[in-house]
């Protein structure tokens, strides 16, 4: 008798287990596949204000560049160097109508990279574009030989980001 009742719990166990584990793969299905597409934003462009000198040029002297750099993207953008755009303004600068006689001829920029680190543009926060202000130490120089014309003149720089 005992032995019958034995066989009888170890039959209705595996019973049991069988059945659960039925309804567990009814449940829980092993696999599924299905496809997804999607696109990628593209990156937006930087903007920077025009280039101005911090302080004021003299013949032989030389100036920092003040501009800043707004970036509309989500993510940090990072320049490598600042160069002149020479297709803008006259070979990249441009002098006030007060002083038209200046030639910018007399100007040079010398390219900037930050000790070769560039520089990071903080990204887009909200609504907000990132903003990174420069100061391009010692940037703008003029050539000794500069015109009078040149005194007091204020001074525009273009640049790009490389």
């Amino acid at each position: 008798m005992k032995r019958r009742a034995r066989w009888t719990a170890v039959l209705v166990l595996s019973t049991l287990a069988a059945v659960a584990a039925v309804t567990a793969d009814a449940y829980w299905p092993g696999s599924a596949d299905g496809t997804a597409a999607g696109t990628a934003g593209g990156a937006l462009s930087i903007t920077m204000t025009a280039g101005t000198p911090t302080t004021q040029l003299s013949p032989g002297g030389s100036a920092g560049v003040a501009l800043t750099i707004s970036n509309p993207n989500l993510f940090g953008v990072r320049i490598t160097a600042l160069s002149l755009n020479t297709g803008a303004g006259t070979g990249g600068f441009a002098v006030d109508a007060a002083h038209a006689g200046c030639a910018v001829a007399t100007l040079s920029y010398t390219q900037q990279t930050n000790g070769g680190a560039g520089w990071t543009v903080p990204a887009k926060l909200g609504a907000v574009n990132g903003s990174l202000p420069l100061d391009l130490p010692a940037a703008l120089t003029m050539n000794v030989d500069a015109a009078n014309a040149c005194q007091g003149a204020s001074f525009t720089v273009f640049l790009l980001a490389g």
